[in-house]
């Protein structure tokens, strides 16, 4: 173990949160006008979904995560709190309003950042890929002057519908790791930790000029080494940005945290990263993949520069 690692196995009771992790509810305002707006245009988020510690912070900021292909994931991955549901009830039908109306959206706030992502739709032959173009389609020409970001699962690793969301021409693409190799099956049983590098991979192949990037979670069992192997690993696959922050048990459903990493190994973890040839390495116990994107993109895009 790493010698400034300090973890606090979580008992069988219901564990006080570290000082750290503590973060208060304090934007009523802002995020009720934020939700208003994305239940008048029938639209998600996974900033509500997911249940984003970081929500009313990023909500009073006009910064949110669109989460498009409806609220129903075809995954029963074990981290995640986003609705599972049958792909054969009416719920699972696709809103060809979407795309327009998450364009509507980033417009009335006048976002100069915009991030997507979705719920997996394994039951969709294209995975819901030509859905997650058009989206990015309808953003680009709603607002040019904006920066896109795409966040996508890994469409069973079909990559055609991977370079179909790429040939939209988002800025960023983006695809969480979420853990490391010895927990998938346990953490994203339908998941492949080779085939998510590989997703990511090609990414960079396919359209060179696209800032890659990729999030992972702390607190679900691993050891530092585990992270590290991990971050060499995207790096291998040429991934140019990363996100590290603590994972938090969303309901009682999902999986129990194992750990809670210290802001000092958080801090490792980003050395680490950067000296092992990462653009941009953000981490910390609150840090999300959507997290402060535009900071982070401008970050990385410097660092290019």
């Amino acid at each position: 173990m790493h010698p400034l690692v300090q973890l606090n196995p979580r008992p069988a009771a219901q564990p006080r949160l570290p000082a750290w992790l503590r973060k208060g509810a304090t934007h009523f305002e802002a995020v009720h006008a934020l939700k208003t707006d994305i239940r008048g245009l029938r639209l998600h988020t996974v900033c509500e979904s997911a249940r984003c510690p970081n929500l009313h912070e990023c909500f009073s900021r006009g910064a949110a995560t669109f989460m498009i292909l409806g609220n129903l994931c075809t995954r029963g991955c074990g981290f995640c709190s986003v609705p599972k549901g049958s792909p054969h009830k009416q719920e699972f039908a696709l809103d060809a309003d979407e795309p327009a109306n998450v364009a509507r959206a980033a417009a009335g706030w006048k976002l100069r950042y915009v991030v997507i992502t979705s719920v997996n739709r394994d039951d969709l032959a294209d995975g819901g890929s030509h859905h997650f173009a058009e989206t990015v389609r309808q953003v680009r020409n709603a607002l040019p002057g904006a920066r896109i970001e795409v966040l996508t699962p890994d469409f069973c690793g079909d990559m055609d519908a991977v370079a179909r969301v790429l040939d939209a021409s988002p800025d960023v693409f983006n695809h969480n790791m979420e853990t490391i190799r010895r927990l998938y099956r346990r953490v994203r049983p339908q998941a492949d930790y080779r085939q998510s590098l590989e997703v990511l991979r090609f990414a960079k192949v396919h359209k060179p000029g696209v800032l890659t990037k990729s999030g992972l979670m702390a607190g679900l069992g691993e050891e530092p080494r585990e992270v590290e192997q991990l971050l060499r690993d995207l790096r291998g696959a040429n991934v140019d940005v990363a996100t590290i922050g603590q994972y938090l048990q969303p309901t009682r459903r999902n999986l129990p945290v194992a750990a809670y990493v210290t802001p000092a190994q958080f801090d490792l973890y980003r050395e680490f990263g950067l000296g092992i040839g990462f653009k941009m390495v953000f981490s910390g116990p609150l840090v999300r993949s959507s997290y402060m994107a535009d900071l982070v993109n401008e970050e990385a895009t410097r660092v290019s520069a």
